[in-house]
């Protein structure tokens, strides 16, 4: 039976063993160091944790064997879940926040990891991705209830099959019943500054995180001013950002 190593993985932002923990999750053929550097643009008071996929993938490596973009192998997900879920377990057994933030393939498996376990996570953010449908994972009506959503979409993207996307969006707006933010970007297969901006006010959002901690801020997000107490962003603001 085939067996993976221990996760190799690279850190940002805070040391504290007691902060929020935001998990980056690189997309198919690259790796940790890539998607760490996603972190220098997001909230301070929060630690980054990069983890490299398990498979190797050409010059980088995958979180799965598939059938085609987007379309995980049941067995394959299954054990790199397992794999995940293991090394979760021994790393931060102890934190009650942990938000999954997955590019391209990573959101495709961070998809499948709050899709199994929607209480473990305080939200994931699907950029660029399609949730792993048909691949054993349950994605019935509900099975996100009130589990905090973000989700970024680029128009012009044509590395992931439309009708995976247009089902990941119709699903996650819909009968997944999360409390999603749902961002349509006007370029491709991407990070763009907007979408990076929208992760600021939602991470700052559902962790709770202090105004003067929320770091960098893209131009032209609504955002509001610092006030004498910690009073939560409007939810206007967040619709207003990603419309």
């Amino acid at each position: 039976m085939e067996s993976f190593e221990v996760p190799t993985i690279v850190s940002a932002g805070s040391d504290d063993p007691k902060a929020p923990l935001v998990i980056l999750l690189h997309g198919r053929g690259s790796t940790e160091t890539e998607i760490i550097t996603l972190a220098s643009y997001l909230p301070k008071g929060v630690r980054y944790v990069a983890l490299r996929a398990p498979i190797a993938e050409g010059a980088g490596y995958a979180w799965f064997a598939n059938k085609g973009i987007g379309r995980p192998l049941p067995e394959s997900i299954s054990k790199t879940m397992g794999w995940f879920y293991d090394w979760l377990d021994g790393f931060a057994d102890h934190l009650s926040k942990i938000v999954l933030i997955g590019f391209s393939g990573g959101a495709a498996f961070g998809g499948g990891l709050i899709l199994n376990s929607p209480k473990r996570f305080t939200g994931a953010a699907i950029l660029y991705g399609t949730l792993p449908f048909d691949a054993g994972i349950d994605t019935s009506p509900q099975r996100l209830a009130n589990t905090y959503i973000f989700l970024a979409r680029g128009e012009l993207d044509n590395v992931i099959p439309r009708d995976l996307l247009d089902r990941t969006w119709s699903y996650l707006n819909s009968d997944a019943g999360s409390n999603t933010v749902a961002l349509l970007d006007k370029g491709g297969h991407g990070i763009s500054e907007r979408v990076r901006g929208g992760l600021v006010i939602w991470l700052g959002e559902i962790l709770g995180l202090p105004e003067k901690g929320m770091g960098w801020i893209a131009p032209g997000l609504i955002h509001r001013d610092v006030g004498s107490d910690r009073s939560e962003i409007p939810k206007t603001a967040l619709k207003r950002c990603v419309d």
